[in-house]
């Protein structure tokens, strides 16, 4: 009636051995990855820690220049000293990009060939400077009407340069642009004659 079991049988409660598992088991099943992994290759890294990634300071191989010789400041010395005085000679290849051209060689000459109030506006406004440190009341009283009346011969003075200007250049360079001239020479107007830059060409009252 009772049957034995054989030897190699086993019963229902037997566990089954470690290389037994299912293919289906919990271990073995691979974790889906997310479409950014999956774009990317690998995991994205937290904010906080991307976020230090892109503070740190990028070390890059700059070569560095090769210390001068005293020879190349010396030649340096030169080739500066030698280009500063061209400019002050007017030779194009010296000159700042707002001094080039006919035109603005041109102004330079009106400005230069006349003595006009606007050159000693620079000597009166040293005057008025040590005026206000002296802290005098009744010179005091004077500065702000001279200083009026100083910004009011300034502005005639520049409608004046800018009529002259326009009518020199119209008959010396017609078809030329003067946009900008005025300002131009107004500027150096203002200026001391010694420290003008390009040095004048002409003197005061010379033909141009």
């Amino acid at each position: 009636m009772f049957r034995r079991r054989s030897a190699g049988a086993t019963d229902g409660t037997s566990q089954d051995s470690p290389g037994a598992q299912s293919p289906d088991s919990p271990a073995e099943v691979k974790q889906p990855r997310s479409a950014a992994q999956a774009a990317k290759g690998r995991p994205t890294p937290k904010r906080s820690v991307a976020e230090r990634n892109r503070r740190q300071p990028i070390t890059g191989s700059r070569p560095q220049a090769a210390p001068r010789t005293p020879e190349d400041k010396a030649k340096a010395r030169t080739d500066r000293a030698r280009k500063y005085e061209a400019m002050k000679q007017g030779e194009s290849w010296a000159l700042n990009p707002r001094d080039r051209g006919p035109v603005r060689a041109l102004a330079r000459d009106y400005i230069d060939s006349k003595r006009r109030i606007s050159e000693f506006y620079m000597y009166i406004l040293v005057l008025l400077l040590a005026a206000v440190f002296l802290h005098n009341k009744t010179e005091q009283e004077y500065i702000s009407p001279l200083v009026l009346v100083l910004v009011v011969i300034i502005l005639i003075d520049a409608q004046l340069i800018r009529r002259g200007l326009v009518k020199l250049v119209a008959q010396r360079l017609p078809g030329e642009s003067t946009r900008g001239l005025t300002m131009y020479s107004v500027m150096r107007a203002l200026q001391i004659r010694r420290f003008r830059m390009p040095a004048p060409r002409v003197q005061p009252g010379d033909k141009f």
